[in-house]
C-alpha cells in the first residue's frame, strides 16, 4: 500500500474496485486527471478549495464537518462497513504510515492473504467471503 493512493478523502485507493478492476483502471485519486474517471475529476472532495489552499493532501487536517465528507462517510459506513471520518481520524491521530500499516492488516483475505476490496464482500483473488 502507498501513501499516494489515499485519497483526500481519507479512502485507500488500494481497496477500491475502481482501482483493483481489470479494465477501466483507475489510477487513484491523487494521480494527473487524465488517468482517472470523470467521477473522480469532478469529485467535490478532491477538487476542494481549502484543501488545494492549505497544500493538504488529504482532509485530515480539517474540521471533518464538511458536508460533502459526511454524505460519503455515511454512504461508505452503510454500504461497506468503512467510514472516511475513521480514516481520516485515525491518519491525523497515528500518521499515514501508521494508517497503511492498520490497513495492510485490516483488509487482508483470510484465506489467501490478498488485499481485499471495500466495494466486493468477496477476495478478489480467491473469491472467498472476506465479511
Amino acid at each position: 500500500m502507498k501513501e499516494e493512493l489515499i485519497a483526500p478523502c481519507g479512502m485507500n485507493c488500494r481497496l477500491c474496485y475502481g482501482y483493483i478492476r481489470p479494465k477501466g483502471k483507475c489510477s487513484g485519486c491523487r494521480a494527473p486527471d487524465e488517468s482517472k474517471p470523470k467521477s473522480c475529476t469532478s469529485c467535490k472532495i478532491v477538487v476542494c478549495e481549502k484543501r488545494k489552499q492549505n497544500g493538504w493532501e488529504t482532509c485530515a487536517p480539517c474540521d471533518l464537518h464538511c458536508r460533502r465528507l459526511k454524505h460519503l462517510d455515511k454512504r461508505y459506513r452503510e454500504k461497506y462497513h468503512m467510514s472516511m471520518t475513521e480514516n481520516l481520524t485515525f491518519i491525523r491521530e497515528n500518521g499515514v504510515p501508521a494508517f497503511l500499516q492498520q490497513q495492510e492488516e485490516r483488509y487482508r483475505c483470510p484465506a489467501c492473504g490478498e488485499t481485499l476490496c471495500v466495494h466486493r464482500a468477496d477476495c478478489p483473488s480467491c473469491k472467498a467471503l472476506a465479511w
